[in-house]
């Protein structure tokens, strides 16, 4: 091993890999057809693609056909990605052509850093500016095998935890608060069907709990704001029953294995909150049951789980979840007597409320707490319309 020679490219290159993976947390992108360059990814981070290119470049019509591939390649990350604003792109060249000038082609959205040994990194303003730590990262005292050895060895560690913390995520979990809400949903519906089997035949009781626990505008705003809450866990008929308690079991026993539980009950809970005020803003007296609204919170959820993980969920984010929630929207714009604002202010609030209690290992505290607040306003003028606006 001790026979073993690495050139300073190389090494610059292995050093810059270390500092982008194990410090900064960015992901390799597999690419087909590009050579002698490397592309790294971190949604998080203002540049969220970092490119290392130890490929020489000549002149300036190379660069020109450089730049040109890069942007047509970050057109499909951002695809992929399904990044909703532009991405910032660091590109980092090893070896320059002496012809090549990098005086105007530096922007916000696209850093190009010229290094040709590792004195210029401390020299370099673009690099002190954006990433201020990397020279005193870039020091090692391990020297050619050793450090080779001690470099991959890091990466290789840091890629088995990042490993184990997704599979941890993802790893299925049996859905206890799921399977208790359908629970509830059945019990509540089938109870009083079977005191007025008990009693005769009839609906009267089905009826009384119906018009008890329901939403209803001038109810609650005489002071019942249980139904806020209890509005979610009554159906009008046994197929409004199986419809939402299916819908329920598909996607709440994702969202309760992704998020945890304690996580998802307050989701389910404020998502009902948000589509009762929402359905008493646009319906007015109008009375109002079913776990729908809280359902699409739970979508709502998904949806945001989904974007922040959207490396590894792209593909069935496209495919799968956006669908599903448009063709359940769309679906309750083409029937009757089905509460839509219900299901958009259900949709939003439990978007907003998993902003709030944050995505692990993904969301930032400066995200959480931009999530409360929003939440809050956005509760809070639902409420005044709700409680003032439209009484």
């Amino acid at each position: 091993m001790e026979d073993v020679m690495f050139d300073d490219k190389n090494i610059m290159v292995m050093k810059l890999l270390h500092y982008f993976i194990t410090e900064k947390n960015y992901n390799p992108i597999i690419l087909q057809g590009v050579e002698n360059e490397i592309w790294l990814e971190n949604l998080n981070e203002e540049y969220q693609v970092v490119r290392i290119v130890s490929g020489y470049i000549h002149n300036n019509e190379q660069f020109d056909f450089d730049k040109f591939k890069t942007k047509r390649i970050m057109k499909k990350i951002k695809k992929k990605t399904m990044s909703l604003f532009n991405m910032n792109v660091a590109s980092f060249f090893l070896n320059l052509g002496e012809n090549v000038s990098l005086e105007n082609e530096t922007s916000p959205k696209s850093l190009c850093i010229k290094i040709t040994e590792e004195n210029d990194i401390k020299k370099n303003k673009l690099v002190t500016k954006n990433f201020p730590d990397l020279n005193n990262k870039m020091k090692f005292t391990e020297k050619g095998a050793e450090l080779f050895m001690k470099i991959t060895g890091d990466i290789n560690k840091h890629n088995q935890e990042d490993a184990r913390k997704v599979e941890k995520v993802f790893k299925a979990k049996f859905p206890m608060i799921t399977y208790c809400i359908i629970a509830i949903n059945i019990i509540i519906f089938a109870v009083p069907l079977i005191m007025d089997t008990i009693n005769g035949g009839g609906n009267k009781e089905a009826q009384a709990l119906l018009e008890m626990l329901c939403v209803h505008g001038p109810s609650i705003r005489a002071g019942q704001y249980y139904r806020l809450i209890t509005g979610a866990f009554v159906h009008g008929g046994l197929m409004h029953l199986v419809f939402n308690c299916y819908t329920l079991y598909v996607i709440g026993s994702q969202i309760e294995s992704f998020l945890g539980k304690s996580k998802y009950i307050v989701i389910y809970l404020m998502s009902a909150i948000f589509a009762s005020l929402m359905s008493i803003i646009f319906n007015g007296n109008v009375a109002s049951v079913g776990a729908s609204g809280a359902i699409f919170g739970v979508m709502g959820a998904l949806l945001y789980f989904g974007y922040h993980y959207r490396v590894y969920l792209g593909n069935v984010m496209r495919s799968q979840i956006i669908p599903l929630v448009l063709i359940n929207l769309l679906l309750g714009f083409s029937m009757t007597g089905i509460d839509n604002a219900a299901h958009i202010g259900g949709l939003i609030g439990g978007g907003l409320i998993t902003m709030a209690l944050g995505v692990k290992n993904k969301s930032s505290w400066f995200e959480e707490i931009n999530g409360w607040i929003i939440s809050a306003v956005f509760l809070i003028f639902m409420a005044y319309l709700a409680f003032v606006y439209v009484a």
